[in-house]
């Protein structure tokens, strides 16, 4: 029981790094039609980011946050203005690039850390929350856990009570439609990709003191992204939440009961089943052309 337990608890936080990897890819394909393979890497200058500063430097756990978060967003921009946006009526050019960015990150990442062991950061709230007489949650988890909730009802908020949410949501629906209206396309991706890198970074930042930083600990990142996208259904910002705390109970409880790689294996057959029963995924919509 006690494991069961731990399990959930496990699964929930994992859900919400699944939830924060899954929209931010999911937003920049929806309005942009680009699939961005660096998604993953900047999950981990996130995690980097807070390890140079917190782990190496003394600079305060709560202040390295929003400095990850801003990084991992200005080379989001970086990569709309000089990448995406000239490529923009080629998405295979689009993918090539951010397939190079993705390298070209590895490779800092590599300058900045040097090689060895993976890096690691103390947690900074190193506390024990006890539930019951079994259940013992550390405070470090719960504080992610939460600061993940709040981030997607803030940007739930953004996309459904504001006038730049409708916009962005308006471009993802039919981009030509959306011009003829009025609205900036070029504004409009920046917005997402910019919105989109910062829940990457923001991820990875909170993730840095719960598990061990590589220069490719992305890898994990984007197939995770991707499992998560399809299944939710692809362009679905709520299928991509759905999907990812339901994937992560999956994974979580597999890897508890037997381990890692099998929880992997199992979650790519779950992709395939359910592109077969339901290709648009599970809250996806077909598009007719």
């Amino acid at each position: 029981m006690e494991l069961f337990l731990q399990s959930i608890v496990n699964s929930l936080i994992q859900g919400g790094f699944f939830a924060l990897w899954a929209v931010g890819l999911v937003l920049i394909f929806g309005v942009m039609g680009v699939v961005n393979f660096a998604h993953g890497e900047l999950v981990m200058v996130g995690a980097y980011t807070v390890w140079l500063l917190h782990a190496q430097n003394d600079v305060p756990f709560l202040i390295a946050i929003p400095v990850a978060i801003i990084i991992a967003m200005m080379i989001g921009l970086v990569m709309e203005r000089f990448l995406f946006r000239p490529n923009r009526t080629d998405p295979l050019a689009g993918l090539i690039c951010s397939i190079g960015v993705l390298f070209i990150l590895q490779v800092i990442a590599h300058e900045v850390g040097g090689t060895g062991p993976a890096k690691q950061v103390a947690p900074p709230f190193n506390q024990i929350v006890e539930i019951g007489e079994s259940l013992r949650i550390p405070m470090q988890r719960l504080f992610s856990l939460g600061v993940a909730i709040a981030s997607l009802g803030v940007l739930w908020f953004f996309l459904t009570k504001t006038k730049l949410g409708w916009a962005l949501r308006a471009v993802a629906l039919d981009r030509e439609a959306s011009a003829l209206q009025g609205i900036n396309i070029n504004r409009i991706s920046m917005i997402a990709i910019g919105v989109g890198a910062a829940m990457a970074g923001l991820a990875g930042a909170l993730m840095a003191p719960l598990q061990n930083i590589t220069p490719h600990m992305g890898h994990n990142v984007i197939i995770t992204a991707f499992i998560v996208t399809i299944v939710g259904g692809v362009g679905s910002l709520s299928g991509a939440v759905a999907a990812a705390f339901i994937y992560a109970a999956f994974h979580t409880f597999v890897t508890a009961y037997f381990n890692g790689t099998v929880a992997t294996i199992c979650g790519l057959l779950i992709m395939v089943v359910v592109l077969i029963i339901k290709p648009t995924g599970i809250m996806g919509v077909k598009v007719s052309e």
